[in-house]
């Protein structure tokens, strides 16, 4: 699914960007003019991009030749050569600027997730993403926590079923949130985990009497409430800890057993990685 969104949203990207022309390079550069350009690395991190660059320089145009010296997911160096491409001169400028959009944030975000997840190798838990990303990004932007070690969580509103405290309070509690949601898996025939989100110990203990859930999200539980939750629960349920959790803090959750943490800054505060596109 991921790949079919990366598609839509590279046709979308190059109809934004393009509109009825580069009219730059049409007016300045000759159509059967040939080139080529190589990608410098000018901050350390995690590389991620490279194949979905190399997918919108082939939509541009199908006969630009594109040789990758790195694989997404590598750590970089100031200095390194991400690839190389060569073909028409205007080809190459017309996807240039969007090429460098994605790899910067793309790489910025998994060089993050990476940070995250190495923190807590030794734990069980994994680092999930979280809806908090880009509008119109979203798939490029779960495909870098992907590529960083972190775990993609539901993709949008379509593919689990995750009741947070709005859903909760609006359909009148967590008993009737919980069975109103497997009635209409029941009724719809859809396969989809339930999730949900608990403010407190007596909402813990309702989610538990009533059953039929997948995962409990603790909701800004401090350190020593998730001990407490994680002991409560007793492994019947798979439980993610959430809410205001920082890097800083992330071991502490981490080592009272849960079995993920979700992280919005990891897509909604991120800052791009620096490279550039160099004629050569």
């Amino acid at each position: 699914m991921i790949q079919e969104a990366i598609n839509s949203l590279i046709e979308r990207a190059l109809v934004e960007d393009i509109g009825d022309g580069d009219h730059s390079s049409l007016s300045s550069i000759p159509p059967d003019a040939r080139g080529a350009a190589r990608l410098i690395i000018k901050e350390k991190g995690i590389i991620a991009g490279l194949s979905v660059s190399e997918q919108v320089f082939k939509k541009v145009d199908p006969d630009i030749s594109f040789d990758c010296f790195l694989n997404d997911g590598d750590k970089i160096n100031i200095g390194d050569i991400g690839f190389e491409v060569r073909g028409f001169q205007q080809s190459i400028l017309k996807a240039e600027r969007l090429v460098l959009n994605i790899l910067q944030r793309m790489s910025g975000i998994a060089t993050e997730t990476r940070r995250y997840a190495d923190s807590i190798k030794e734990f069980k838990t994994a680092i999930l993403d979280t809806r908090k990303t880009t509008p119109g990004f979203r798939a490029f932007e779960k495909e870098a926590v992907r590529i960083g070690g972190g775990i993609n969580h539901r993709m949008g509103l379509f593919d689990m079923i995750m009741l947070k405290d709005n859903h909760v309070d609006y359909a009148g509690g967590i008993e009737k949130a919980i069975e109103r949601a497997k009635k209409y898996l029941k009724d719809t025939g859809k396969n989809l985990a339930i999730e949900i989100e608990v403010r407190n110990f007596d909402e813990i203990t309702q989610v538990l009497n009533t059953g039929g859930v997948d995962r409990i999200m603790l909701d800004n539980f401090s350190p020593d409430e998730t001990r407490k939750a994680v002991k409560l629960i007793g492994g019947k349920i798979e439980i993610e800890s959430s809410g205001g959790i920082k890097f800083d803090t992330l071991r502490e959750y981490a080592a009272c057993g849960v079995d993920y943490i979700s992280v919005g800054a990891l897509t909604h505060q991120i800052r791009s990685l620096d490279m550039s596109l160099k004629a050569i």
